[in-house]
């Protein structure tokens, strides 16, 4: 006589549960492993190329106007000129959302002035003139008084700064944006015998730049 063995219901449903557990965790380890190679590859990618920060060099800047109206009032009126260069054999950058404004010790002395967005190709360089106005800008009561004393020292710093958002391109790839900031220092003789404008520097500086 011949034996017929029955599971029943409830050791159907055990066996059943423990099959879809399995499917699980197969499929989680699968994900998991797939998403280390992933990332494994973009991280032997960054390693390989990774993307030096662009150069700035301040290569000319002039003063047409800086004079005070009333107390604490400025009118200003400034040009420069950067030198911008990308380092990179292969990755290409994309400059965004560029804003331009000179300080002097501490303060803006200029609006901010937009310059339009470009991309850079491997390795190219760049020339950037943006002019800088300021009319009724507020500025501090001891301006007049700073300006004066550089006068009388014969020389005058300013810090010309530009900010924006880049993005790093390679090959078809882009990354997300990265803020920097650039940060010119132009060194002008302003003694009293300068000439009223414009007061002008020719000499190259190399920028700080933050990205």
């Amino acid at each position: 006589m011949s034996q017929v063995f029955s599971k029943s219901p409830e050791h159907c449903a055990k066996q059943g549960g423990l099959t879809i557990d399995k499917s699980y965790k197969k499929l989680f380890f699968a994900f998991s492993a797939f998403l280390t190679i992933v990332l494994a590859f973009i991280f032997l990618i960054w390693l390989t190329l990774h993307p030096a920060k662009p150069q700035f060099a301040l290569r000319e800047a002039d003063i047409y106007q800086l004079s005070l109206s009333g107390t604490h009032l400025l009118n200003s009126s400034i040009q420069f000129t950067l030198l911008s260069r990308n380092l990179n054999k292969k990755v290409g950058i994309y400059y965004d959302e560029l804003q331009a404004f000179a300080a002097y010790k501490g303060q803006q002395i200029t609006f901010d002035s937009f310059l339009p967005p470009f991309y850079q190709g491997h390795e190219e360089s760049n020339l950037l003139t943006t002019s800088l106005q300021g009319t009724g800008l507020p500025v501090a009561l001891s301006f007049g008084y700073e300006v004066e004393h550089d006068q009388t020292a014969g020389r005058i710093v300013l810090n010309l700064k530009v900010n924006g958002k880049l993005r790093w391109k390679v090959g078809t790839w882009v990354s997300g944006r990265y803020r920097f900031n650039v940060n010119c220092v132009s060194v002008m003789s302003f003694g009293p015998n300068a000439p009223t404008a414009p007061l002008s520097s020719n000499q190259a500086a190399q920028c700080s730049t933050a990205v």
